[in-house]
């Protein structure tokens, strides 16, 4: 072969070697298109869908140390103290109660502790309620078929089932009849009289005179703020209307030999100061039967749930009643209502 062809062959020869290369290297080795085993072109974000509300009930609310657990009744929401109920019947009483403590109240429950159960259960729940602010419980109950006057009693109990006094008593109550019972009248709540002269109750037991006293309510008044002056705490200024709420519910009483925090109608503390027109914060109510002024507050200080009422340092006005019936059961009659402004 001649030298010259020899040559232009081995050119080709290296010139198709090197496209062969070339195609190689620029070819891709994989698909141009996106199949399904590749990631999607756009990460997939969390859900935009917002979690549902939490409920109150179940929010997480750890208490503070050394927090105090404190309670009021506000008011009778439904069966009102002597309500009739058909015989038989279910019906629901639902209480208002008002923290008046530092703990918040979380797995808390209303507990049936004695007099006429009327179907009640053991306990019912009470929702979580923050420091301040009010709750109404309820239970489920059923009248009983006979007729009469019947009385359920209620506690209030923490997480660990220890009961909280409610104000100055230690439980709340339902109060129903059946039937056909007869049931007194009572002095309208707040019933405002004058001291130092003898009264009349207006719509009370038939020809119940009742004495007033011009000085004892001062008195009480009096040694309240000196414990309080000696406890560091301001003194209370004396208001009209917790005045006129307190010496009703003391004459009322008197009228009716009762020494109770519900009125001979049924009336609770809270709904005595609202009917005299009270309109400032309520706080509690401590009454005292038989003696002398120092006799009362010598016993209410002696008592740590009345002297605690008496040393409240959100209180910050008082009214006192007095009333005394000599053939009552105890005589005297004190009252004395705390509220705030």
């Amino acid at each position: 072969m001649p030298k010259k062809l020899l040559t232009v062959l081995l050119a080709a020869f290296l010139l198709s070697g090197c496209v062969s290369i070339s195609k190689a290297d620029t070819s891709p080795t994989a698909p141009l298109f996106v199949t399904s085993t590749l990631p999607p072109t756009n990460t997939p974000r969390a859900s935009m869908t917002p979690p549902p509300p939490t409920s109150a009930s179940t929010l997480s609310i750890t208490a503070a140390p050394n927090c105090k657990d404190k309670a009021v009744l506000i008011q009778d929401v439904t069966i009102a103290d002597g309500t009739n109920v058909p015989r038989g019947s279910k019906f629901v009483k639902t209480w208002q109660l008002q923290n008046t403590g530092t703990c918040p109240w979380t797995g808390y429950a209303i507990a049936f502790v004695s007099g006429d159960r009327m179907s009640s259960p053991d306990t019912a729940p009470v929702p979580q309620t923050l420091a301040g602010k009010t709750v109404d419980v309820s239970v489920d109950l059923t009248a009983p078929s006979i007729d009469g006057t019947y009385t359920g009693f209620f506690e209030l109990r923490n997480a660990n089932g220890q009961p909280l006094p409610i104000g100055i008593e230690k439980n709340f109550w339902v109060k129903i009849t059946v039937g056909t019972v007869t049931i007194p009248a009572t002095l309208p709540p707040g019933t405002p009289v004058s001291g130092g002269t003898p009264g009349v109750a207006p719509t009370g037991p038939l020809s119940c005179k009742y004495v007033l006293s011009s000085s004892y309510p001062r008195e009480i008044a009096n040694l309240i703020n000196s414990a309080r002056a000696q406890a560091g705490l301001p003194a209370l200024a004396i208001d009209s209307q917790l005045a006129a709420a307190a010496q009703g519910h003391s004459s009322d009483m008197a009228c009716f030999s009762l020494l109770s925090h519900s009125g001979s109608n049924g009336s609770t503390p809270y709904a005595r100061v609202s009917a005299a027109g009270y309109t400032g914060k309520y706080r509690q109510e401590i009454i005292y039967a038989g003696g002398y002024p120092q006799d009362a507050f010598d016993w209410w200080m002696n008592d740590q749930i009345h002297k605690d009422a008496i040393l409240d340092p959100s209180a910050t006005e008082v009214g006192v009643g007095y009333a005394y019936v000599s053939d009552s059961a105890y005589g005297g009659y004190f009252t004395v209502e705390f509220g705030a402004r």
